[in-house]
């Protein structure tokens, strides 16, 4: 008996180590695996949009937005592919690139009835492209235009555009302001700033417009440190904070009523954040979480929500969410081995 128990010790301790040494976590948890909560439970795909890594690598798959077509682009800082775009059921139908080594933010725009990208690069480039990767503008780094002083760093992460057609920048690795712009480019003002005040921000790493039904336009900011998003008016003024302790959020994303968001890491009992600890968490109109796929299940006392952590080992560090017209979810990871996105079909 004691041989037998050794034995099987020993075969735990190896299969432990052997899904740790694993690209992705995913891999040892079979293609039956249901995550989430409530009515958001699905289906993990761990093998949807996996490719031939000789030929079409990746390093981070960063953001992904879906295209009126139904095509999934996904932005990576390969250099290689700065751009990779799927059809719904995983298969490669074109790539190119930009030659951007730290490509990290990807909105889409319709402009007129054509589509557009803006690309974010923290080397400090933001511009805008057709869907085939040709530069039509290209927004000035700030120093060069007095909106910066000298000395302050910017490391741009993210971009939103407005139904006016204004252009707001997340400067989240930078110095920690959100710089809006009009349709032309031409500045018109800056919000936030590193710090721990309400208006401020700590990792002010996304940002999104506020457009589901009965809610007034509004900003939804990311603070990645502060386990939250702050709600600012379209002008940049400070409205409310919705905290999401245990939470490191990346950048939201409004799908019906719904915010989603990919949690790049979670907290430990003893409050730091831990590596390959991601989850996504879901918020309903009221900004109540209702799941967290892959992370525990939200829990309300008195009002307040309680910690929430990752619960289930499907994710590494989950960077940011994309929906289809079906609901189901494409997680688009940071360092998690050079993975491809996992596809969540929803159930």
């Amino acid at each position: 008996m004691k041989k037998n128990r050794r034995t099987f010790l020993k075969k735990s301790a190896l299969a432990g180590m052997a899904m740790a040494a694993s690209p992705s976590l995913t891999w040892a948890l079979g293609k039956d695996t249901v995550i989430g909560h409530g009515d958001f439970t699905y289906k993990v795909l761990p093998e949807w949009g996996r490719l031939d890594s000789s030929r079409t690598p990746v390093l981070n798959c960063h953001e992904m937005v879906m295209d009126q077509k139904g095509r999934m682009i996904l932005l990576t800082d390969e250099v290689r592919n700065n751009i990779i775009i799927y059809d719904q059921g995983g298969k490669l139908l074109e790539t190119w690139t930009l030659d951007l080594p730290a490509a990290h933010g990807l909105s889409l725009v319709n402009e007129g009835g054509e589509e557009m990208l803006w690309i974010v690069d923290n080397g400090g480039r933001v511009v805008k492209t057709d869907l085939k990767g040709r530069i039509i503008s290209e927004i000035p780094n700030p120093l060069t235009q007095g909106i910066y002083q000298e000395g302050m760093r910017y490391t741009p992460t993210e971009t939103a555009v407005a139904p006016n057609g204004d252009l707001y920048i997340a400067d989240g690795y930078g110095s920690q302001y959100f710089l809006q712009y009009n349709h032309n480019g031409e500045f018109i003002r800056k919000f936030g700033g590193d710090g721990h005040g309400d208006e401020q921000f700590k990792t002010a790493h996304g940002i999104c417009i506020e457009t589901r039904k009965g809610k007034t336009p509004s900003l939804i900011c990311t603070s990645r440190v502060h386990n939250s998003f702050k709600r600012f008016s379209m002008e940049g003024q400070y409205l409310e904070t919705v905290f999401l302790p245990g939470a490191f959020v990346c950048r939201p994303v409004i799908h019906g009523d719904h915010l989603y968001s990919g949690v790049c890491w979670s907290r430990s009992k003893y409050l730091e954040p831990m590596d390959n600890s991601g989850f996504v968490t879901i918020l309903d109109a009221s900004d109540k979480v209702v799941s967290n796929p892959g992370g525990t299940a939200p829990v309300y006392q008195d009002g307040l929500l309680q910690l929430m952590v990752q619960d289930q080992p499907i994710f590494k560090h989950c960077h940011d969410v994309c929906l289809d017209q079906d609901d189901n979810l494409y997680v688009c990871q940071w360092n998690a081995g050079k993975t491809y996105p996992i596809k969540l079909v929803r159930v």
